[in-house]
């Protein structure tokens, strides 16, 4: 599985490198904080693959990482995405390494 770190995505945003932003937490979650992207629960992911883009990487995020490596892993098997990255550490990992105003739970 594709990784990239915290630093690797400040990075690419900082440049203006395309990518997508996928969050797979849950609303509740995404409503208390957020890195601005789609939410795609990961529970409702497989019914939305219309909503990934096939032509720029796709960093897909949650908590920690647990989720969205679920997340890449079904959707890799499932659909043949072969530009899908995870977001090592999560959000929790952005809040230590990079933002630490954002309050998570």
């Amino acid at each position: 599985m594709k990784t990239i770190t915290v630093e690797e995505l400040r990075a690419w945003r900082d440049a203006g490198t395309e990518h997508q932003l996928v969050d797979v937490r849950e609303s509740h979650e995404y409503e208390l904080c957020n890195l601005g992207g789609e939410l795609l629960p990961l529970g409702t992911i497989l019914h939305q693959v219309e909503n990934l883009r096939r032509d720029i990487p796709v960093v897909v995020m949650c908590r920690s990482g647990k989720r969205s490596a679920t997340a890449i892993l079904q959707l890799e098997a499932h659909f043949g995405f072969t530009n899908l990255v995870n977001l090592e550490g999560g959000i929790l990992q952005w809040a230590s390494e990079i933002d630490p105003s954002i309050h998570l739970y």
